[in-house]
């Protein structure tokens, strides 16, 4: 039962406070992301665009939020998501009753404009709900002002947002700014919300509910037909589908909806993940190929190519989803944040070299080429990250974990990777020229960057070593039977596993939690790993352990406690979903169906 400090006062005042993260489920349209809390507050919401200045702030200590909660204070909460969408349905059993309230973001969003659609439903007896609806741009910083309610419908002004609220017209509004009231829905009942919010005037005819919620229902199910069946279906779609969520249309995908979510708290580790990380997005339109979904393959191969001709030798690791530079990061000290950490945004990685990026692009290319899924520009691209590997590989890196400089194995066997990838699917003088290159970056690698146990070390300086090495053998860097792969996993499982999860390296000699958390995402490379090295027993039970490490919506951050089992970091966090995805359809837990035509979907071309 949640029974926070008056928890649906429809008051402008502080309101609710923050919950766990595992609690919080997303609503997204590709243009911006939202998180609905378990008393049915939206305290996170940037408008117009992902990494624009949030309207909604409650979560990282913002006045602004939109509540709609029961009246009656005792009620323990639950929810779900409608199969093969991002419509989420809360659910309050109350001691008078059970009310349930439908949410969404109007899907396909438009990048200007977005509409968010809350219709309560009194299931058995007349519900009672409390609203509050305090919009507040900038993080706060600016107020609503110019209310009033014009033909049965609130308009507002938020900083240079514009606001329209359809089906409050029994709200009033407070001396500080929120609409507030109750809002009673007779048994069997139910009673729409829209809430509009765009950068020009709404001067058009406010839309009818039931039509917005008709276009939301039909979009979800033309991107997503039934496409998988198996033990994990249900996992594996709805990791499609957040994918799909996240992923602008004809840009790029965010790695998480949210900021400076702590890792670990009053640790400093809490960063803004509202931009497109190639890397991720890599992982996301491999992913999504393997169930047979391949509009996320090219909306990945469009975004990397468009990046890679921009900006050559200089590309970034991450852009913002339009393309554009991530900007740098600055500390917002007008609020409290999230607890455990002071909010931030913009992020660092914009001035990093990350040679395993590299690999990345390259292998994700290749990967779409064997689906006949690239064109002239795509090869272009290609032939310069070849290029740009074969002049820089032999730099310092900050590697895949955004860290000093260093020559990080992973790094160079990813371009390895990458460049095996590319070659398998190039003509015989490209071919060639990268094949070759890919042998001398692995011979160097075996030379400096191989342990005397037989197994690759985290870096040429340092022996240690670390997850993310299960990378390389996984994409193909190494030939099947070599070695090295089974004597690295080996190690890595035994040095960094605890309770069925994998961290990614030993920062110090602390017990394996103290630092940081679990690293989902290594959870699923070790499950990668040991299928591939033909333990069927022992993949299966790392898939099953690191499914379960989310929350009741099925929400996967980048970190999880295993002491306290509890998410840690920014919200949903992408490339734990898409690997998710992947490990789903090889370990075979997610079979894509067969098509119309009745060959099976997901597998590239010989």
């Amino acid at each position: 039962m949640r029974q926070d400090d008056e928890p649906g006062q429809a008051t402008g005042g502080q309101g609710t406070r923050p919950t766990v993260l595992r609690e919080y489920a997303l609503l997204a349209d590709g243009h911006r992301g939202a998180l609905v809390g378990p008393d049915g507050n939206v305290v996170w919401l940037c408008a117009p665009g992902w990494a624009d200045p949030a309207l909604f702030s409650r979560l990282v200590g913002g006045r602004g939020d939109y509540l709609v909660t029961p009246a009656n204070p005792r009620f323990v909460w639950g929810g779900h998501y409608e199969p093969e969408s991002l419509i989420w349905v809360s659910r309050w059993v109350t001691t008078d009753g059970i009310i349930e309230c439908r949410e969404s973001l109007l899907f396909p969003g438009e990048k200007h404009r977005l509409v968010l659609l809350r219709q309560i439903r009194a299931l058995d007896r007349e519900a009672v709900v409390r609203v509050r609806l305090d919009p507040r741009a900038d993080f706060g910083r600016e107020p609503v002002r110019e209310t009033q309610l014009v033909d049965r419908h609130w308009l507002a002004l938020s900083g240079n947002l514009h606001l329209r609220h359809s089906g409050g017209e029994m709200l009033g509004r407070t001396s500080d700014g929120p609409l507030c009231g109750e809002i009673r829905v007779p048994a069997g009942g139910r009673h729409d919300l829209v809430l509009e919010i765009a950068t020009h005037p709404l001067d058009d005819a406010p839309p009818d509910p039931a039509q917005l919620w008709r276009t939301t229902e039909h979009t979800w199910r033309e991107v997503m037909p039934p496409s998988a069946e198996g033990p994990a279906r249900r996992d594996a779609v709805f990791a499609y589908v957040v994918l799909r969520g996240l992923t602008s249309p004809g840009g790029g995908m965010v790695a998480a909806v949210t900021t400076a979510l702590p890792e670990r708290a009053l640790a400093g580790r809490n960063y803004d993940y509202r931009y497109a990380w190639l890397r991720d997005q890599a992982f996301a339109g491999r992913a999504s190929a393997l169930i047979g979904r391949y509009d996320l393959l090219d909306e990945a191969v469009a975004f990397l190519t468009e990046r890679v001709l921009a900006d050559g030798d200089q590309l970034a690791p991450a852009y913002t989803v339009g393309g554009d530079p991530v900007p740098e990061q600055q500390e917002l000290s007008h609020l409290e944040g999230y607890p455990g950490a002071p909010p931030r945004i913009g992020n660092w990685v914009r001035t990093q070299f990350q040679l395993d990026v590299f690999g990345e692009v390259l292998h994700l290319l290749g990967t779409a080429a064997r689906y006949d899924r690239v064109d002239a520009d795509s090869w272009r691209a290609m032939e310069l990250v070849a290029r740009t590997i074969a002049d820089r590989w032999r730099q310092p890196d900050a590697g895949i974990w955004e860290l000093r400089p260093r020559q990080w194995t992973h790094s160079k066997l990813m371009c390895v990777a990458g460049l095996r990838s590319a070659a398998e699917v190039a003509t015989r003088g490209r071919a060639a020229r990268w094949a070759a290159l890919a042998d001398a970056i692995l011979a160097d690698v075996a030379a400096h960057g191989h342990h005397p146990s037989g197994r690759w070390q985290r870096a040429y300086d340092d022996e240690r070593v670390d997850s993310a090495l299960l990378f390389p053998a996984i994409r193909g860097a190494l030939r099947p039977g070599d070695p090295r792969t089974e004597a690295t996993r080996r190690v890595v499982l035994a040095e960094l596993e605890s309770d069925g999860y994998l961290y990614r390296f030993r920062p110090d000699p602390r017990p394996l939690g103290d630092a940081e958390g679990a690293f989902s995402l290594c959870g699923y490379a070790a499950s990668l790993a040991a299928w591939q090295a033909g333990d069927v027993v022992e993949a299966n039970r790392w898939f099953e352990r690191n499914r379960a490490a989310c929350g009741p919506p099925g929400l996967f951050t980048e970190e999880y406690d295993v002491r306290q089992r509890q998410l840690r970091g920014n919200l949903p966090q992408a490339f734990v979903h898409a690997l998710m995805l992947e490990t789903a359809v090889t370990l075979g837990q997610a079979v894509p169906c067969p098509s119309p035509g009745g060959a099976t979907t997901g597998l590239p071309k010989p």
